[in-house]
């Protein structure tokens, strides 16, 4: 055990220095006495490998609270605000899980190289379907980093790094900058919600750090951000649009206002939206981006809506997890407060696969009927 514990320690601590070390390059660039010369593949390397051992001991590093927002030149250099309001098909990653409940890195890897082999151009990491809500904040900023070092040249790695706490969302944010992710998703206070003036200081916050995308979804969080405070908040620099969860009137409002927005619904990503921020992508992302970049298509939308109302028989991403467990991509483990579909809609999505045809779905085994004794139902994670 001491062994054990002594090698844990080992883990922790080098993965902190490496996670640092970056941290210092990203936020003084110019400063050879705060950040010293590092090789940038090398680093990546470290800290990818790193955390994949630390993930066997159900921990990860943490940043420490700069508090120092990035300027807007320095934003601007990594990556432009332009090419991420130009983005049509992004996926809300699925976060999946091992046996013991930490989040396993192969599976996740392996799902995301699936993403990027079948055109999708942005990962939403931790997010709502990656269930960034059950993580510790040490947790999400490990996954947001992992993503940009190991995929981050391929795709644009957007942190869901929002919170009802504006203190919180400051840190998480600058943090999720720091391992390099190219834009926050943030979303509106919930719960302890705010007035429409608290909304728009909430929001200049953030905005102050760098390029933020705003989420609205009022059914989650019980508080719509409405057309004023984003039209309030739309000239600052780093606003690059908004993840519209109200309808189509409000995308198609958006859209004629010159404001980009996104949707996260299939059925609305050709009513002005200028992309889908997608849960259904994890599963299927070609027939996605078909529809998606193939303008309207009938056929197709017809094919796909059987899997819609599927996939939203239950709040996401209770679906996805049992489907992607079924298809043998992920491990059948929950984190509580989720659980699996029932028996019986689990046969539904089974014969749905067949009708659609395997080779749609994301991975290479064959779809099973999972029994309940397969899941695995985690309550300490």
């Amino acid at each position: 055990m001491r062994i054990y514990q002594e090698e844990k320690s080992r883990a922790l601590k080098k993965t902190r220095n490496v996670l640092v070390k970056f941290s210092e390059a990203l936020l003084f660039p110019e400063s050879k006495q705060q950040a010293p010369e590092y090789d940038s593949e090398v680093m990546g390397r470290d800290l990818s490998q790193n955390l994949r051992n630390e993930s066997r001991w159900s921990q990860a590093a943490v940043l420490p609270s700069f508090h120092c927002p990035m300027s807007i030149s320095d934003v601007k250099m990594r990556t432009s605000i332009e090419k991420i309001r130009s983005l049509r098909l992004i996926t809300a990653i699925k976060t999946p899980y091992l046996p013991n409940g930490q989040i396993d890195l192969e599976a996740y890897d392996n799902l995301v190289n699936f993403q990027i082999a079948h055109g999708i151009e942005g990962i939403i990491v931790a997010g709502t379907t990656g269930e960034g809500q059950l993580m510790s904040l040490s947790d999400k900023i490990m996954l947001i980093g992992h993503t940009v070092h190991n995929f981050g040249d391929k795709v644009k790695v957007i942190g869901n790094t929002g919170s009802n706490s504006t203190s919180q969302a400051i840190s998480i944010t600058e943090q999720g900058f720091a391992v390099g992710m190219h834009v926050a998703l943030q979303i509106n206070p919930y719960y302890g919600r705010t007035s429409m003036d608290g909304l728009i200081a909430h929001y200049n916050s953030l905005l102050s750090i760098g390029p933020v995308i705003i989420y609205n979804i009022p059914s989650r969080t019980s508080q719509d951000v409405p057309p004023s405070v984003v039209e309030t908040l739309a000239p600052n620099p780093n606003f690059v649009g908004v993840k519209e969860c109200g309808g189509i009137d409000r995308v198609k409002l958006y859209a004629d206002k010159g404001i980009v927005v996104w949707t996260a619904n299939q059925r609305e990503m050709h009513d002005g939206a200028i992309g889908d921020m997608s849960a259904v992508s994890n599963l299927v992302p070609g027939l996605m981006r078909e529809l998606m970049c193939g303008g309207k298509n009938p056929s197709l939308s017809s094919k796909l809506e059987t899997l819609f109302d599927w996939f939203s028989l239950e709040p996401i991403p209770i679906a996805l997890n049992t489907a992607l467990a079924q298809l043998g991509v992920t491990k059948p483990v929950f984190r509580l407060p989720f659980v699996p579909l029932p028996q019986e809609k689990r046969v539904e999505f089974a014969k749905l696969v067949k009708e659609m045809g395997r080779e749609h779905f994301v991975g290479e085994k064959d779809v099973e009927v999972l029994d309940d004794h397969d899941f695995i139902i985690v309550d300490r994670y």
